[in-house]
């Protein structure tokens, strides 16, 4: 994105909603700064209500202020905005005109070049996983205090459910016990409850953003029945409680988060586990690869 818009959306916790209009704002904003919030919306594919939820989100009154701060971004420049914007370019009945859009193959090129964009953030997002694990004492230490509690409960709800399943997926290979926790309710409460009577001594809960308010009560809940809490989730800085916390980021870039980073972060976790009891793991991968041999699960 544009430098002026980057500085503007930064450190915004945008909605899927509103990365349509960011998106939109990015690639088209020489003609957007002359839009309708009614126009803006029908060109984003969204609502006007989102539009000027949009621009509160940013920390304007409304929409109408929003595009007054972005107009210097295309026509006049900082030192315009500072003395109230620039003017636009007359049209026949003294409106300000909006450039002519762009040929369709102009932007085909634009938006590879966003997608292009979102793959370099992951990247990012994948170096600070690995600048992370250049003490990996906190991943090892988790790692051997899950590879010995029995049961193991992990938690996953909403968004988080795909790599909370994924996690349980792999660490059952390695690992006599793993309870899967992916529906909320009474379902949730009952689930924590049983693994603790069971002997579990923590929970690992996936919290990826948006943070779910239900998962964050869970965490309280396990804290209370005496469990002790680790949380794979986007930074360090969340706003709940957790003993132990793997922070890996996420990718913003898109509509819907990407979680590349969340996931490699999970899966060194799983091998943390597997060093920490490597008689226990070559013993269960053995009896695994045995077992799809003769019931054919997997294709030769």
């Amino acid at each position: 994105m544009g430098d002026g818009l980057d500085r503007l959306l930064q450190g915004r916790r945008l909605s899927p909603v509103q990365r349509r209009i960011a998106r939109y704002l990015d690639g088209n904003l020489a003609e957007a700064i002359f839009l309708s919030s009614v126009e803006l919306a029908d060109r984003a594919g969204v609502s006007q209500p989102s539009v000027t939820r949009f621009a509160m989100a940013l920390g304007f009154a409304g929409y109408p202020e929003l595009r007054q701060a972005l107009r210097p971004l295309v026509v006049g420049g900082a030192e315009g905005a500072e003395a109230g914007g620039g003017a636009a370019a007359p049209e026949a009945d003294g409106r300000g005109a909006a450039p002519a859009a762009a040929p369709a193959a102009g932007r085909g090129a634009g938006r590879a070049n966003d997608l292009q964009a979102a793959i370099d953030a992951e990247i990012r997002n994948l170096c600070a996983v690995r600048e992370t694990l250049a003490d990996p004492s906190a991943v090892t230490e988790l790692g051997a205090a899950l590879a010995c509690c029995e049961p193991l409960p992990v938690l996953g709800l909403r968004v988080s459910s795909g790599l909370a399943t994924t996690f349980a997926y792999y660490a059952r290979r390695i690992h006599p016990d793993v309870r899967l926790l992916t529906h909320g309710g009474s379902e949730l409460a009952d689930g924590l409850h049983a693994a603790r009577r069971a002997g579990a001594a923590w929970l690992l809960a996936v919290v990826l953003p948006r943070y779910p308010a239900e998962a964050v009560a869970a965490l309280a809940d396990a804290r209370g029945l005496g469990l002790r809490t680790a949380v794979i989730t986007d930074r360090r800085e969340v706003p709940f409680e957790a003993d132990v916390v793997l922070a890996a980021p996420v990718g913003e870039r898109l509509v819907f988060d990407s979680h590349a980073a969340p996931l490699a972060l999970a899966m060194v976790l799983v091998e943390a586990m597997a060093d920490a009891a490597p008689l226990r793991t070559q013993a269960r991968l053995e009896e695994y690869e045995r077992m799809t041999d003769q019931a054919g699960t997997f294709l030769s």
